[in-house]
């Protein structure tokens, strides 16, 4: 949506025109060209004294409910424009963010939940102490999530939450997204903790040392494999800030939800974006926000866009940057990372970058179909 509208100079969408993307390197070589030729045309004013004060921005949360399900679809072409003076002059650099991520596309909440629960490994386990009664009792287990989104643990009889689920199956997990950052989401799966039936047991244990392969104790005697089958799902974010987001969402709703394509791919992109790419991270964060940050690094990755750690006059944030379209396919991650910002800033300053833009996939298309090398003898002898 709004594609064409901003870029005159393309026929189709970059992930159109291409049999596979370009390579992160490649497209590296050409941001980097225009970063240079721009960065003087795009100077981004220092924050206003009273902005050293903001308190971190950590991505805005849908606002509270019961079911949490306000999302935003899709990034509007405003989002993805090149850093530019605010009018007077004197932009508030913390306040531009925020706006910036109002509108930013994020995971419907009930599907993000159930995505960081799938890619999670650790929690703490709330069971009913039977040595103290009436008590809870808290223990910090590994898991993983099965088909169904179900935590499964892997308990020895010996353990003290084994002991307490014998006296009471009912319990709750807590999940930290990041245990470093209070202001990031914390999940409680509330539920009863059962053991897994024998002819589900191959397929749980293969689903558990997915996670865990060096867990060879699970074929110990006296460790078996719990699923939690959740009653309800609740999730806060924002804590301590301003922007306070919290949501619940019942067995079925939580049932329903799908675990996003893309997010299996998390750790592979944002390893060889952070190794290798960082400057790149940096300027595809100052295209989308307007903001020129002094780092960023990439967090993790979903089809609707990167959430980034990102630092800003001594403050650290968490931010959200869009892409301008779902990623269907993995392969197509590195295209709606680089071009939606670079082709913006280029059309922006000078129809040549589009042309040059332009030419150079044209370049990377004749290479990927075996043609170029013919074609340059052919033009040049």
């Amino acid at each position: 949506q709004g594609v064409h509208a901003m870029r005159p100079f393309l026929l189709t969408p970059v992930g159109a025109q291409l049999a596979s993307p370009p390579s992160p390197s490649t497209l590296s070589r050409l941001l980097r060209a225009l970063h240079l030729q721009n960065r003087h045309a795009h100077a981004i004013p220092a924050p206003t004294s009273s902005s050293s004060s903001s308190p971190l921005l950590h991505p805005p949360r849908r606002s509270t409910s019961r079911r949490g399900d306000r999302f935003l679809a899709s990034s509007s072409p405003s989002q993805m424009a090149a850093p530019a003076d605010a009018p007077g002059g004197s932009a508030d650099a913390f306040e531009v963010i925020r706006a910036h991520q109002v509108k930013a596309a994020r995971l419907p909440p009930v599907e993000e939940i159930r995505t960081i629960l799938d890619q999670s490994v650790r929690g703490v386990l709330a069971t009913h102490s039977q040595e103290h009664v009436g008590y809870p009792s808290g223990s910090m287990v590994d898991f993983a999530c099965d088909q169904d989104g179900s935590p499964i643990l892997a308990v020895s009889s010996l353990a003290v939450h084994s002991k307490n689920l014998a006296g009471s199956t009912k319990c709750s997990l807590l999940v930290a997204k990041d245990p470093e950052d209070r202001r990031d989401t914390v999940i409680t799966v509330y539920g009863d903790a059962t053991p897994v039936p024998d002819e589900e047991k191959d397929a749980v244990r293969t689903a558990y040392l997915r996670r865990h392969p060096e867990a060879f104790w699970v074929d110990f005697g006296d460790f078996r494999f719990l699923h939690i089958k959740p009653k309800a799902v609740r999730y806060v974010s924002g804590v301590a800030t301003a922007i306070l987001g919290s949501g619940e969402f019942s067995a079925a709703e939580f049932k329903e939800a799908k675990v996003d394509p893309i997010s299996q791919f998390s750790a592979p992109i944002a390893g060889h974006m952070n190794k290798d790419h960082a400057d790149d991270t940096k300027l595809i964060v100052q295209h989308s926000t307007s903001v020129k940050v002094d780092f960023a690094s990439i967090l993790d990755v979903d089809s609707l866009g990167i959430n980034v750690k990102a630092g800003y006059d001594g403050t650290v944030l968490k931010l959200r940057i869009p892409f301008p379209r779902r990623a269907q396919d993995r392969k197509l991650v590195p295209a709606l990372l680089y071009f939606p910002h670079s082709y913006n800033s280029c059309i922006l300053i000078s129809p040549f970058c589009s042309i040059l833009i332009s030419a150079t996939l044209f370049v990377i298309l004749f290479s990927k179909l075996g043609l170029y090398t013919n074609t340059c003898s052919f033009l040049w002898g």
